[in-house]
Formats: structure tokens, sequence, C-alpha cells
């Protein structure tokens, strides 16, 4: 029993020991900028926050939130129709190209939520709909910290919307 406990214990020992090396190559970023969401027949603005950890060259796990700040209206059967985002949340898996040590191509994949309000002629309804998101970018570094990004994502909804394409634009930050 004890001999079982030991070589349990050493071999705990040797994967945490193992996993330094990796754990220290670990880097982590954030980002902030804005986003024109193209939803049907409204273009909305979002301000977009991401945070990520790199664990790899090649990989990345980011979390997205956005909160609209541009509302748009539409003409729909003779009625003006109001579209404003309150906000959306996600979480992306992302593959990492680097071109040279300042470029890096991006592609993700992810899955998120988006809260919707549409209102006219007096009544608004609000409506929250999942989605798969996917796209692609591409990173420029001015320094060792800092830099810009610019990517498009599809939003692929589940449920009453179709789709939604975004074009975002935003300062990143390297820690």
């Amino acid at each position: 029993m004890k001999l079982s406990m030991l070589v349990g214990a050493a071999a705990v020992s040797v994967a945490a020991l193992a996993a330094l090396p990796a754990a220290a190559q670990t880097s982590f970023y954030g980002n902030v900028g804005y986003t024109a969401i193209d939803a049907e027949d409204v273009t909305l603005g979002a301000l977009t926050g991401r945070v990520g950890a790199q664990f790899h060259p090649n990989f990345a796990v980011e979390g997205e939130a956005g909160f609209g700040v541009k509302d748009d209206s539409a003409n729909v059967g003779g009625v003006n129709i109001k579209g404003e985002l309150k906000h959306s949340v996600a979480v992306y898996g992302v593959g990492i190209l680097p071109i040279n040590d300042k470029f890096d191509l991006l592609a993700r994949v992810g899955y998120g939520t988006s809260k919707l309000e549409a209102s006219a002629l007096g009544t608004s309804v609000s409506d929250s709909q999942e989605s798969w998101n996917y796209g692609v970018g591409a990173q420029y570094s001015f320094d060792g910290a800092n830099g810009v990004r610019v990517d498009y994502t599809r939003y692929d909804f589940n449920g009453d919307y179709d789709k939604a394409d975004t074009w975002a634009v935003s300062y990143v930050r390297k820690f």
C-alpha cells in the first residue's frame, strides 16, 4: 500500500515537473476594439474585449464579450424597426500561423450567445440566441507587447436568426 502511494506520488511529481516548461511558455493577451455587425437587415456596432491564453506558438484559447454601442433601423412591411445588440459572449479556440516575428494569421472557431432587442410602435422584444462562430484574421505586433488585430467572424445562429457577419479592429496587448 505504501509502495503504491509512493509510486503514485512520484508519478504526479514527474508529471508536474514535465508540465512546468509548457506552463512557462504560456503567454496571455487582451484586446479591445470596435466590431461592425451585419445582422440581416441592420448594421450594428459593439465595443468588444477579448482575453486569451496562448499555450503554443500555434494555438490559443480566448474569451470574448461585446456590448452594443451602435443601433440601426430597418423598414419592414412599412414599419420602422429599431435593432440593438445588448451583449454577446463567446469562447474560441484560435489557430495561429506566424508569418514572421511581427505578423500572424489567425483562424478561430467557437460558441457564443448574443442578446438582441427589436423595438417598433412603442413596444420592444428581446431574445438571446446561441451560435457557432468561425472566422479568420491577422495580427501585427509593433513591439513585443503592443499590436493591432483585424478579423472577420461569421455567427451561425441556432434559433430564429440566420447569421451575422462581423468585422473587428482592435488594439492588442500581450502580457
